[in-house]
């Protein structure tokens, strides 16, 4: 965010990484996002940093083993950006089950001034949905969707004290749901965590939706998915090579497609530039981070 950088240069001696000198010894705080990320060539530029501090929930677009054999500490923004997450998560299933874009795009076209009646849609009440990853946002995913009377289930690194039963692989979870909610958290331990075989077990008739990171999902066998009815349809708001989409899912009406915007609300990166602000005043005050990776 421009204020953020704004921020950074009137409150502390900054630099953009891009316009560095020669003398990087000095530097002791780097700041990064998702998108961008820390690795070894840049940490290798800068001798004296310890700590990172990223803009956002996600880290793993840095090399968090490398930055750990360093000694470099590490901070994110949890918590800030829970509830709209959840919130966008909650909007993909009720509109992929619902047909809301499509229906928009019905409308839009001239189809239902010329006639034509819309397919009928999915009842998002009631609906069995699977949680995959059970952590902050998933929780919170969970919490809503009991509004609706879901039934849930969830699968986690381990069981939690929560009133919906546990189930023990992805795709044990993925078969008993009509709805399967990725929230799990990205990095290398769950790459491709959402198979082809998870994709078999949730159905025909069952939906995907992914609000945690593009590599959670494996998108090919999502693609192949579709395009063989192996599932009905999915809701999107992260992809694995952001922000490029895969063709194939461009023109399909029963995908949902979001440029990442889960956290984007005016209240929520305010909240997120703060705490990336306090990070990095706190450390370099104290030596500590306020929300720290652990």
């Amino acid at each position: 965010m421009p204020a953020v950088v704004e921020r950074l240069r009137a409150e502390h001696d900054a630099v953009a990484l891009e316009d560095l000198p020669d003398d990087t010894s000095s530097v002791e705080v780097a700041v990064t996002s998702a998108r961008g990320g820390l690795h070894a060539r840049e940490m290798d530029r800068l001798p004296g940093l310890r700590a990172i501090v990223h803009f956002g929930v996600g880290y793993d677009s840095t090399d968090v083993a490398e930055a750990s054999r360093r000694g470099i500490a590490l901070s994110n923004t949890p918590d800030v950006l829970t509830d709209c997450v959840a919130d966008t998560a909650v909007g993909l299933v009720i509109d992929v089950l619902r047909g809301l874009s499509a229906a928009d795009r019905f409308v839009r076209r001239g189809d239902w001034a010329a006639g034509a009646t819309f397919p009928l849609s999915r009842r998002v009440s009631g609906a069995r949905v699977g949680i995959l990853g059970l952590g902050r946002i998933g929780l919170a995913v969970a919490h809503r969707l009991a509004a609706f009377d879901a039934r849930l289930s969830y699968h986690a690194r381990s069981p939690k004290d929560v009133p919906w039963p546990y189930v023990a692989t992805p795709v044990e979870l993925a078969a008993g749901c009509d709805v399967l909610v990725v929230a799990a958290a990205g990095g290398p331990a769950s790459v491709g965590l959402v198979d082809a075989a998870v994709l078999d077990a949730l159905g025909r008739d069952g939906v995907l939706v992914n609000v945690a990171r593009g590599s959670v999902v494996n998108e090919g066998a999502l693609v192949a998915a579709l395009e063989g009815g192996a599932i009905a349809g999915a809701g999107l708001d992260v992809f694995a090579d952001e922000p490029r989409v895969p063709q194939a899912l461009l023109g399909r009406d029963d995908v949902v497609l979001l440029p990442h915007l889960a956290s984007g609300t005016v209240e929520t990166r305010a909240a997120m530039a703060d705490l990336v602000l306090a990070n990095v005043a706190t450390f370099l005050e104290t030596g500590r981070l306020l929300t720290p990776v652990a």
